[in-house]
């Protein structure tokens, strides 16, 4: 792989830049910023040899087969669009696009381009995920009742553009990937359907807290809860008829190579710790997209029967992305809308 990246950013470094470090079949080639000197500044401090003047001119480079995104969430469509279209793998941070007919449009673009695209999703994939899913599928703590899940992030810095409602910001958009990819690779999200009630508390009007919640027509329910605060929190509980499975600090492998545990409470009073190894979640990212880009399984650990298969890696990867994008969006209009008419 030879990424270029778009957008000279900290979770770039973080994402793409230190764990490329780590392969000898991955290197970080150029870099392009909407600042000259901050792309400059950033690939020396990287040791990138290439700083180009614009995006465009990134994509023009012959020496690049991947390109990174990680601009203002309202960006990831048009960049993803065009990277795929120049015939370069696209990865893309969270959310992969803000709707449906975005979703659609970079579909088009990797199709024609011939290419994989990617939501990069860093807590997809670790295997927590599948030992939820299989105690939903066996059944051991009875059928499972609802997910509750608790995000909260700091404040975000003056100007940020997670406080610009125009730049896809607000903390709903920030923390809807980690709660609907966990949904999704645990109960899968197929027949939920979204509802979802925002607080306007940004200064620019975005949202600052957020409830979420799906439903699905046997009775079964996902909840969100996020919010902007001081202390962080990163949390899901699954509550299943006979025993409740927490997760906390699920977060915490952004940091590095750091465990999970699962903690097993039953309604007797017994409990039960499940405890996984350690991993850097940025680094099982880019070894995912290694494997996708091999043809090897790879994904974002979807499960069940709504994981989009036909068409390839790459085609069940934008199948899955788009489950929740579709759920992403249609609950966010919905908070959206009810706030309006409150006003």
């Amino acid at each position: 792989m030879r990424i270029g990246l778009i957008g000279a950013t900290a979770i770039a470094e973080r994402a793409i830049v230190g764990p490329a470090g780590r392969h000898d079949d991955v290197r970080v080639r150029a870099v392009a910023a909407r600042d000259a000197g901050r792309a400059a500044e950033f690939a020396e401090r990287n040791g990138i040899p290439r700083v180009h003047a614009d995006y465009g001119a990134l994509l023009e480079d012959p020496g690049i087969d991947t390109v990174y995104v990680s601009l203002h969430n309202s960006a990831h469509h048009p960049w993803a669009v065009r990277a795929a279209r120049s015939g370069r793998h696209v990865i893309v941070e969270k959310p992969l696009c803000l709707g449906p007919d975005e979703l659609d449009g970079i579909r088009r673009a990797a199709l024609a381009g011939g290419v994989l695209v990617t939501e990069a999703v860093p807590t997809a994939g670790h295997a927590w995920q599948p030992a939820v899913r299989a105690m939903i599928r066996d059944g051991r703590h009875g059928r499972l009742r609802s997910v509750r899940t608790r995000i909260r992030f700091g404040v975000p810095a003056p100007g940020s553009y997670r406080d610009r409602p125009e730049l896809g910001g607000g903390v709903f958009l920030d923390s809807a990937a980690y709660w609907l990819q966990a949904v999704q690779a645990t109960a899968g999200l197929a027949g939920a359907t979204g509802s979802g009630r925002a607080l306007l508390t940004g200064p620019y009007g975005a949202d600052r807290e957020f409830e979420a919640r799906l439903d699905w027509a046997d009775g079964r329910s996902a909840e969100l809860r996020c919010e902007v605060g001081e202390r962080h929190l990163a949390q899901h509980e699954f509550v299943f008829e006979t025993a409740r499975v927490r997760l906390r600090n699920f977060l915490l492998p952004a940091a590095g190579a750091l465990p999970l545990n699962l903690v097993v409470e039953h309604d007797d009073g017994t409990k039960k710790v499940l405890s996984f190894p350690p991993v850097a979640y940025y680094d099982s990212q880019l070894d995912r997209v290694r494997a996708l880009l091999r043809g090897g399984a790879g994904g974002d650990g979807g499960g069940g029967d709504d994981t989009g298969e036909g068409g390839g890696a790459g085609a069940g990867e934008l199948d899955r992305a788009g489950e929740r994008v579709a759920l992403m969006a249609s609950i966010h209009r919905r908070a959206m809308c009810a706030t309006e008419r409150q006003e």
